[in-house]
């Protein structure tokens, strides 16, 4: 079977970021193609993988099935990630400003809750647009897969695992968090609010 999913190259974001530095970027692309290659793999296994043995307790092919979202995710919202990023990534629209508005009551507000959302996760950040009432709300994502609700169309990915800042900030997520607020691509952002 050939590969499915291909990796993006981002690496026109090398030297093109204020606070995010080209060591801590390349380290992350290593990662990101990391989940590329085990999805890949992961469905080359489940097409020759015994179907008929399955069950809920184990199964090459149930652990397969179960653990298959991990990098599926990884690999997508690794790639939503880097896209919305960019230095100088222009404003916030104003139909997306009034969205947020909406659900928090001000832009500052929405800041303020996408980065107390970031304190309380080793995950994603996600802000989603919801489908079925169009609310514009920040949810935290565990391990790529645990906590994202239904009906929701992803604005913008924030990274908040540590690989995404160590080398540039060690433990200090809130200085990762300043430089990610100073490179968010909202071109991206707004034309996904748009969809």
């Amino acid at each position: 079977m050939a590969k499915v999913h291909e990796a993006v190259d981002f690496s026109s974001l090398l030297g093109n970021l204020d606070g995010i530095s080209d060591a801590q970027l390349e380290a992350h692309f290593g990662l990101y193609n990391g989940y590329v290659k085990k999805l890949n793999e992961i469905e080359e296994k489940l097409e020759s993988t015994d179907k008929a043995s399955v069950n809920y307790s184990f199964g090459e092919y149930s652990e397969l099935k179960r653990r298959y979202v991990v990098p599926y995710n990884g690999t997508y919202l690794h790639q939503m990630y880097f896209e919305n990023l960019a230095q100088d990534g222009g404003e916030m629209s104003d139909e997306l400003g009034k969205a947020v508005s909406e659900t928090y009551g001000s832009v500052d507000e929405y800041w303020a809750d996408l980065r107390s959302s970031a304190a309380s996760t080793p995950g994603w950040v996600l802000t989603c647009k919801n489908t079925r009432d169009g609310r514009v709300m920040n949810h935290v994502v565990y391990e790529h897969h645990v906590g994202l609700p239904a009906d929701q169309e992803i604005l913008m990915a924030l990274d908040c695992w540590e690989h995404a800042f160590m080398i540039d900030y060690g433990t200090k997520k809130a200085q990762y968090l300043d430089a990610f607020v100073k490179n968010v691509d909202w071109g991206v952002v707004n034309s996904r609010f748009k969809v």
